[in-house]
């Protein structure tokens, strides 16, 4: 039996979309998917699923700058998760303009065609990185954001443009704010893909940025669950609410994780190119994820260093299979 709800996921064919599409149609969700157009008839990482869930989605190809496409996609839809945007760091610093054309301009749309449709609920995705060099551990939604990096800018000015529509307008939005998601079909941009890549790639030496930051990893399927809580609590509306493990791991320990799932002990190589700039670098990452817990009733199933490990090894699992680790390029690093 489908679920009434019409639910829209922008960003359908990402890392994180693919997997909500996936999690939704299977609880019975009437799932809308909007992908980016391309000239390719690509649907993203919704090629990758079941058949069977794709026969259950509506696909639907758009770009969220385009408020003519934002419209069409919003149409007889009751929620909307709004997941679409650029979220490369380092390409933003090459390429600001586009992250502020997407993340920024293209939530407004977002917005402003949910206001004007009288949407029931949207649930607006952050980031961590907002919280910059947060000093007080761990992170609550209080502490005040502080961009390091041109993407976590135009996060602050989506998450804010969000946050202006509901006290404006009442517009319902809720605000989820997940920590270093990770799992299978993430971007090889990402720090967890460019390690296991690399040593499955059974490279003598692997070549990575900094080693000291730490980040709280949250697996894929505890940052779905997030998104679905939310979409069924109407207490987070007008909040902002963490989705983290809690658990604090620097990249350098992380490393010596996945070499020990792996069973590769390579020699680690600092590439220049991947590193931050100084200024730039967001040196600690721990989510106080109570707020989670009292309103969504929401906690991590992968807590603690077991569960980051029981999520590397799925993960690992994952890129172990040839047609799946054929698609990244351990050898080609794009900022």
């Amino acid at each position: 039996m489908r679920n009434n709800k019409r639910v829209l996921i922008t960003g359908a064919d990402g890392f994180i979309g693919s997997h909500l599409v996936e999690h939704l149609v299977l609880k019975n969700y009437d799932v809308r998917a909007m992908c980016l157009y391309n000239s390719f008839n690509s649907w993203g990482w919704l090629d990758a699923i079941d058949k069977r869930i794709i026969k259950n989605t509506d696909i639907v190809l758009g770009d969220i700058r385009d408020i003519k496409s934002v419209t069409k996609s919003c149409k007889n839809i009751d929620i909307v998760i709004h997941l679409a945007s650029l979220i490369a760091i380092p390409h933003s610093y090459n390429s600001p303009y586009s992250y502020v054309s997407t993340n920024v301009e293209g939530t407004l749309n977002i917005l402003e065609t949910c206001l004007n449709n009288n949407i029931e609920r949207i649930i607006h995705t952050s980031t961590s990185e907002v919280y910059g060099d947060i000093v007080k551990m761990p992170i609550s939604e209080k502490s005040v954001p502080y961009a390091k990096s041109p993407y976590a800018a135009s996060k602050i000015a989506a998450d804010q443009l969000a946050q202006s529509y509901y006290s404006s307008f009442g517009l319902p939005v809720s605000i989820i704010r997940p920590f270093n998601t990770y799992g299978p079909r993430q971007s090889n941009r990402a720090i967890i893909p460019t390690i296991i890549t690399q040593l499955l790639s059974n490279k003598k030496k692997i070549q990575l940025g900094s080693l000291y930051p730490t980040r709280d990893f949250s697996f894929i399927e505890d940052t779905v669950r997030g998104f679905e809580y939310s979409l069924n609590s109407i207490k987070s509306v007008g909040e902002i609410i963490n989705i983290g493990s809690g658990y604090e791991v620097s990249i350098d320990d992380l490393v010596k994780m996945l070499c020990k799932v792996t069973g590769r002990y390579p020699e680690i190589i600092t590439d220049t190119k991947r590193v931050r700039p100084k200024k730039g670098e967001v040196f600690r990452l721990k989510a106080d994820n109570k707020k989670a817990r009292d309103i969504l009733k929401w906690q991590p199933k992968y807590n603690g260093k077991l569960g980051l490990v029981k999520g590397l090894k799925k993960t690992v699992e994952w890129f172990s299979d040839e047609k799946n680790l054929e698609k990244y390029k351990s050898d080609h690093y794009v900022r």
